[in-house]
């Protein structure tokens, strides 16, 4: 590891400490150069599967596009930073987990939609409305009462 400060080559691992739930590990490091010290962080680089969108277009995978359809499916609701940070997680790693190098949208979208469906009901409505591209007032109340069955199912 290259120092902040002069540039040198040679540091030392003062400390190392797991972090961010064991995700990372935090390191405090120590120049012997110029004896300054400063801390990294490393985290495994896992890569994210490629998305084949509906028309048959590989694009890379977009955390992007992915968080900011997530919030606006849960603009105005009750959900805080943490619980999106949480699902945006959850997805990422399903994702992974999966081992595939491509995913169809589909897996993307389904994978929403159940996170949206623990988080809020509202939000994961609008969500579903669009991804599925409803098309009237049926289509809608077929969703909730399926909603509405599971709730039950569950209780």
């Amino acid at each position: 590891m290259h120092c902040p400060f002069c540039s040198a080559d040679d540091t030392k691992v003062i400390d190392s400490r797991l972090v961010a739930e064991g995700g990372q590990v935090r390191r405090r490091r120590e120049c012997l150069s110029c004896k300054e010290r400063f801390t990294t962080y490393e985290m495994a680089e896992l890569l994210m599967p490629r998305v084949i969108k509906s028309d048959n277009n590989r694009e890379p995978f977009n955390e992007d596009k992915l968080r900011a359809g997530l919030l606006r499916a849960l603009e105005k609701r009750p959900v805080s930073t943490e619980q999106i940070e949480a699902a945006l997680s959850h997805i990422k790693h399903a994702l992974q987990a999966a081992g595939e190098r491509e995913v169809p949208s589909r897996v993307v979208g389904e994978q929403v939609m159940e996170q949206l469906r623990q988080l809020d009901e509202v939000a994961y409505v609008r969500f579903a409305s669009v991804y599925r591209s409803f098309q009237d007032l049926n289509e809608f109340r077929a969703e909730l009462d399926k909603l509405e069955s599971n709730g039950r199912a569950a209780k």
